[in-house]
Order: C-alpha cells, then structure tokens, then sequence
C-alpha cells in the first residue's frame, strides 16, 4: 500500500455538507507475519488508529456488520492471542474420539456448594390427642460441602471426593488421587479454566508431576465436559429428595451413590449413534 493510498484512508472534513467524511479504508494487512492469526476488535481498532484513523470498538463492529461480515463471539479465549473456539471444541473432541496412544482420558469438574439443611424434629403429641405442627424453623448450616467429579471416559469409571473449598489445596489433592488411580500412561485432563486449575500453586505442582495434562474447555461451552452429564445421574442417585445433616453425610452418600454407579458403569462416546437405515416397503402392482 502506497502512501498516497495511506494518505486517502484517513477522514477528512467534508464542507459542503459540515460533517465528516470517511474515504473508503484500505485493506489492512499484518506488517508481521509473526503476529496474531485472528483479528479482535479491540486489534483492528488499533491497527486503524496506527493508520491514523480515529474509529472506536464499537464504531468497528457496526462497520462489520454493514459489510455483512462479524468476528465470532469468542475470538480470542486464551489470556493471550491464541487459538479460538473451533480449534478447543476440535481437540477436545479429539481427545475423545482419538486419543493418543497410551494415554487417559479424564473429565474432571466440581459440583456444588452442597449444603447441610437441619429441620428441628416434631414435638409428638399434645396432651389433648393433637398433633403439634412443628414450627416453622429452617435454616442452613454453614458447612458448605464441594464435590469433586473425576469421570474416566474408556470405562465410565468415576472418582469423588468431597472438599471444603475449591481451592488449588483441595484441587491438588484431587489431582493426587486421580494419578493414583491411572498409575501409567499420561493423563488428559478436560475441565474448565477455574482459577484453582491454573493458578501458580497448581502449576508448580504439575511441574513435579509430568504425566498430568489440562486441556481446558472454552469459556461458555461447558457442554464439551461429560462429567456434566455425569454429574446429572449423579444428582438423583445421591443427593434427590434428601436432607444432610452435616457435611459427613454428604461425604457418605457421595461414596455410596458413586460406588453404585462404578458398578453399571459403561463407555463414554461421544456422540449420538448413526441412525439405523430404513428399509423401504417392497411395491407391489396390481394388474386388473
């Protein structure tokens, strides 16, 4: 691009009509090719002011969407210019279509806060033959109880364990018996990007345990995680229709319900299955 066409892509003040006039843009190209593969609007904003275009986020995306073209809604997930939505979704599902060699598949995800609810028991009956109504006293206790989900895709074999916190502590410790339970091979790890499964704690302890890989859902696609479909069946066996005293209960439940589960447990695919073909009716025609 010239500096005569740079010269003419720049607004100028239109005096016949006392407002400003835009000349059309020119083609904005990457001066490095090392750069980011994706535009943002936030990037093209900048690139139009270094071009000495003064033109604002929004002012970008009505430009966009005039030329009937529109950036995708998440083009950029990582903290840093990276891949997008598409290459996460494809990868992820990769991982469960094809992984590699020697290697598990672990969906890990927390579920909660599960909270212990005490209701005060019935006083029994009045001297007159009446049943006192229990008052009316409910309350929540303060012990609030996180249930950490590990769901093995090849087998359908779950992991649980019940925490106070989702702190990177707990995550760790969780991590720990993930490892225990797949004692070779390396570990595919897809869960979402919490602050406990990256944070400086977590990723030093993953330095001293080189078999554990993350591999992190995008923001808002939590359908990507099977142990959200797990955690669906896991909800009526352990946790419908009832009450914890305590987070000692939750843990008992927890264990049985999962120890229940293990037990019927199946493949994970992912995928709906192909559709049975349709025999078509054999035709017959009826001569008179």
């Amino acid at each position: 691009m010239t500096e005569q066409e740079r010269s003419r892509s720049s607004p100028g003040q239109d005096r016949a009509a006392g407002r400003l006039r835009w000349e059309p843009v020119a083609e904005l190209w990457a001066f490095d090719e090392s750069g980011p593969a994706e535009w943002t609007l936030d990037s093209l904003a900048a690139a139009a002011r270094a071009e000495r275009i003064e033109v604002g986020r929004l002012q970008v995306r009505r430009i966009l969407f005039r030329r009937g073209r529109a950036l995708a809604p998440h083009p950029v997930l990582d903290a840093v210019e990276g891949p997008g939505l598409r290459p996460k979704r494809t990868r992820i599902i990769g991982l469960y279509t094809h992984p590699p060699d020697d290697a598990t598949v672990i969906c890990a995800d927390e579920l909660g806060p599960v909270i212990p609810r005490t209701f005060p028991p019935a006083p029994a009956w009045s001297p007159d033959g009446r049943r006192i109504k229990a008052e009316l006293d409910y309350s929540r206790g303060p012990e609030k109880t996180w249930v950490y989900g590990a769901l093995r895709v090849r087998d359908g074999q779950q992991i649980t364990m019940t925490a106070s916190s989702r702190n990177s502590v707990f995550y760790q410790r969780f991590l720990q018996q993930v490892e225990d339970a797949n004692p070779t091979g390396e570990i595919w790890i897809v869960t979402d990007n919490l602050s406990s499964h990256n944070s400086l704690s977590t990723r030093t302890w993953l330095e001293e345990h080189p078999r554990i890989h993350h591999s992190f859902i995008p923001v808002g696609a939590c359908w990507l995680n099977l142990q959200e479909g797990w955690w669906r069946i896991f909800r009526k066996a352990a946790l419908a229709g009832r009450s914890f005293a305590n987070p000692d209960d939750i843990a008992q439940a927890t264990t049985l319900a999962t120890d229940q589960l293990n037990s019927r447990a199946r493949p994970w695919v992912w995928g709906r299955a192909a559709p049975p073909t349709r025999s078509l009716r054999r035709r017959y025609v009826y001569l008179l």
